[in-house]
Order: structure tokens, then C-alpha cells, then sequence
């Protein structure tokens, strides 16, 4: 049982790296996971509860910054309710025809043709669509980095 709760926890955690890049895919949650499956399988002995406690806070948190890291940049530069809406639906066609990067393009050509359809003009769309953009990268660096940081403590206490 331990092996294969271990092989899990394994899976879970490069599935949660991925899943920082592919908006489809929980990666911090699935990552946090891969803590509690290897816990589970060594009697609860690699990791405290503190410890488990804290990583579980940190999905959470990185989960919701996922959502707001995003918005906040697309407001920052000063994105319209156009914009912000039109580069979600870019984000998801970026992500269905040209993954994982489509997801960016995606957003900022969507942010960019909100803009123009609010009726902003040339260096204000521009901004605006950076802002996403920049959001949308900020997001993905917090993501990869809570999953790298499981990835190290996973295999450290692995063996």
C-alpha cells in the first residue's frame, strides 16, 4: 500500500506542475495532495501537522491570488469590464488551440480586443492588455513556485 500511495502522491505532484500552466488543472491543490498521500503512506511521520497545515493554507491562498494576481494587474493598468471579460474567453481559446503559451497570448490579444471594443484607442488598449498579461504571469510564477516547493520537501521526504 505505501508504494503505491507513494506512486500516487508521485503523480499528483508533476500533475500539479503542470497544472500550474494549464488553467484546467488545480496544480496547487493537487500538489498539496501529493504531501497528504505521502504522509498517509509513511503513518504520518515525514511531515507535521504544522507543516501540513501551513502547505495547506499555501494552496488555498495561491489558489485565490490565482484568480485575483489577474485582476488586479488587468485593474492596475487600466483594464475595462470589457477587456478583463474578453480575456477570459481569450485566455480559454489560447489555451484549446495553442497550449500551454496560448494561454497568455490568448488573454492579451483578448484584453486587447476588449479595449478596442470599449472604445480606448492605441497605447491605453495596449496597457491594458500588458496589465493581463503581466497579472497572468505574476499568477503562474506564485503557482510554480508553491509546486516546486512541494516537488523539493515531496522528495526529500520520499526516500
Amino acid at each position: 500500500m505505501e508504494i503505491a500511495l507513494t506512486i500516487l502522491g508521485v503523480l499528483c505532484a508533476l500533475i500539479g506542475f503542470v497544472g500550474c500552466i494549464f488553467p484546467v488543472i488545480p496544480g496547487p491543490p493537487l500538489s498539496f495532495l501529493a504531501l497528504i498521500l505521502l504522509s498517509l503512506a509513511k503513518n504520518w511521520e515525514p511531515f507535521t501537522s504544522t507543516f501540513l497545515l501551513i502547505m495547506g493554507g499555501l494552496a488555498v491562498l495561491v489558489t485565490i491570488l490565482d484568480y485575483v494576481v489577474p485582476l488586479v494587474g488587468a485593474k492596475k493598468y487600466g483594464a475595462s469590464k470589457w477587456g478583463i471579460w474578453i480575456s477570459m474567453i481569450g485566455m480559454l481559446i489560447g489555451v484549446l488551440f495553442f497550449p500551454p503559451w496560448g494561454m497568455l497570448f490568448g488573454a492579451f490579444v483578448g484584453a486587447l480586443a476588449g479595449e478596442l471594443l470599449a472604445g480606448k484607442k492605441g497605447r491605453k488598449s495596449f496597457q491594458a492588455a500588458w496589465g493581463v498579461f503581466v497579472g497572468n504571469v505574476v499568477s503562474i510564477g506564485f503557482k510554480l513556485a508553491y509546486c516546486g516547493a512541494v516537488i523539493f520537501f515531496f522528495v526529500k521526504e520520499m526516500f
